[in-house]
């Protein structure tokens, strides 16, 4: 075992601490005037800062100002909850400021509803991608599998020259002669006919443009030639097969075509949020994706509309997350007209929110009776109207009756007859009803009797179907702000119960429109105007979570305030004194 050796330590002499003290003294005086200068300094710059952001708070709330005033204005149902935004950015923004200036710059910025719904919309966009491909690949189309599967990791390429061509190829029942050679060899040449070169009109083309299409003998001729490489003859013929499949008249062949339109629908739009700086909206709300949405209903010459294939087309329209494009993609279906602009109608009236339906209603309503004087038979109305909503079939007979394009007559006759098909009654009594009904005393009257069933203590299941009827047939500012009254003057377990309830319709799904009306309710909730109505909200919320922490009712209420405001349930949870919600 060996022992540590040790060094021996250097001790300064007391002359050579002498010498260095002089230099100590100088070096620690130096150190505290350069201190003293970055103390003024920064109190200089945290003056300009707290200045700054002072005047950032000023010229911003200015702001919300001058765009409340603009909003005010626009002809829209929607201004209220537009400027209860504006508001709430603007308390936001303060807030920010204010962490700022205290030190606290961790705060994060609220990022605009905008931004977040785009990137929804394109998640949701990237997940429908994947599924469909898969479908594609699965319906064995003749489309390369991996070229499908690189659209999944680069949308992009689907707007590539050499992917364009193949789709083309795909939707005609041909193919491009540079995936023949590519994967057959020039020698498979003999068995496709060029379909591109035209000693006329194309009489040189590019080789890379040249499509080519199976000759009518190829059954015939295949088996006697040996052009091919033996391993290769499989590969060609099963590409025969499925080409040949595709042109079918079949049930395969129809489902390659929709899941192929499904999928250049999803491409176009999420090309279009990925270089919204680049594109033109009109070029793909306008033009392209009416286009599809044709293609996709009405793939055949046949004049009728298949309820499935309506179903699918509005899935796809969800992923537009604007209304205003999905109304501009709408209104520009059928502009050939016959059964695509029947379809342009159908998806109009078939929405949640129809803004315009007093006008839509009697356009389609012409659009059906196309060769006055003779009016249709009922039976050729009642199989479109069926595809509308009930409350909507009712505005079109209504319209049919009054309409000028036959007879006064056969008009009434027309729409009676329709409407006994549908089982409609009381086509002309409730419009007397209404013309003499003025519009806010009939809102009065509806939300009195919500009232009653509020202060009964109904059921808050009754009660919330009995506001989302209202809400529905009556969807604007100012049904919403009189059903938050209507609330408001409840007790406020009744308010909290009542919400819970409010998103979930009677066969479990969620309510269209229950998320914007639960945001607008949650906007004037957290606003200081109804500061009086979130105290005694939040003593009862108190006194749940004192009870029982795990409670349902609060637990649930917390829930649909974090699904649409995050900001608020946190507040909330602060305030009652909860763990916020994950």
């Amino acid at each position: 075992m060996t022992q540590t050796e040790t060094v021996p330590t250097m001790v300064a002499s007391v002359e050579e601490m002498q010498q260095g003290w002089h230099d100590l003294r100088t070096r620690v005086a130096q150190l505290e005037a350069e201190r003293n200068s970055l103390e003024k300094e920064n109190k200089a710059l945290r003056f300009l800062l707290e200045k700054l952001i002072e005047h950032r708070q000023k010229s911003h709330a200015e702001l919300v100002l001058l765009l409340t005033s603009l909003v005010s204005k626009l002809p829209i149902n929607d201004v209220g909850v537009l400027i209860s935004r504006l508001v709430e950015h603007n308390a936001h923004v303060s807030e920010v400021c204010a962490a700022l200036a205290k030190g606290t710059p961790e705060a994060e910025l609220p990022r605009p509803l905008l931004l977040r719904a785009l990137e929804q919309a394109k998640r949701d966009l990237v997940a429908a991608l994947k599924t469909t491909v898969e479908e594609l690949i699965q319906l064995d189309t003749p489309l390369e599998t991996g070229m499908l599967r690189s659209l999944i990791a680069q949308p992009d390429l689907f707007f590539s020259p050499a992917s364009v061509r193949a789709h083309r190829c795909f939707v005609k029942g041909q193919v491009p002669k540079e995936r023949i050679v590519r994967e057959f060899g020039p020698e498979a040449l003999i068995f496709f006919n060029d379909m591109t070169t035209d000693p006329k009109r194309n009489p040189r083309p590019k080789p890379e443009e040249i499509t080519l299409a199976f000759r009518s003998d190829f059954e015939a001729m295949f088996p006697k030639s040996a052009a091919v490489a033996p391993d290769k003859r499989p590969e060609l013929l099963a590409l025969h097969r499925r080409i040949q499949r595709s042109k079918a008249r079949s049930e395969q062949a129809a489902a390659q075509k929709n899941a192929f339109f499904r999928l250049s629908f999803i491409l176009e739009l999420l090309h279009y949020y990925e270089h919204q700086g680049t594109e033109s909206p009109e070029f793909a709300f306008a033009q392209r994706l009416p286009a599809l949405i044709e293609q996709l209903v009405l793939p055949g010459a046949h004049d009728g509309l298949d309820e499935k294939l309506i179903l699918q087309a509005e899935s796809l329209l969800v992923f537009v997350f604007s209304p205003d494009h999905r109304v501009m993609i709408m209104n520009n279906v059928g502009k050939a007209g016959g059964a695509a602009k029947t379809l342009k109608y159908v998806l109009r009236l078939r929405a949640d929110k129809v803004p315009d339906e007093n006008e839509v209603a009697p356009e389609f309503a012409r659009h059906l009776i196309l060769q006055p004087p003779q009016p249709p038979p009922p039976q050729a109305l009642v199989a479109h109207l069926r595809l509308i909503k009930p409350e909507r079939q009712r505005l079109v007979v209504r319209a049919i009756m009054s309409s000028d394009r036959i007879r006064k007559e056969d008009a009434e006759t027309l729409g009676r007859a329709v409407g006994k098909e549908l089982g409609l009654t009381g086509l002309e009594a409730p419009a007397k009803v209404f013309e003499s009904l003025p519009v806010e005393m009939e809102r009065q009257i509806a939300w009195e009797k919500i009232k009653d069933l509020m202060t009964t203590r109904a059921d808050p299941t009754v009660i919330a179907a009995a506001m989302r009827d209202r809400l529905r047939a009556k969807y604007d500012a100012d049904e919403i702000k009189q059903s938050w009254i209507a609330l408001t003057e409840a007790d406020p377990i009744s308010l909290i119960r009542v919400f819970c309830q409010l998103p979930y319709l009677a066969d479990g799904r969620t309510d269209s429109i229950a998320r914007a009306v639960m945001e607008s309710y949650v906007n004037r909730l957290m606003h200081e105007k109804y500061a009086a109505t979130y105290h005694k909200i939040m003593n009862s919320l108190r006194n749940m979570f004192k009870a029982n922490p795990n409670s349902p009712t609060l637990v649930n209420f917390i829930a649909l305030v974090k699904w649409v405001d995050s900001a608020a349930a946190s507040k909330l949870s602060q305030d009652i004194g909860m763990p916020a919600a994950a």
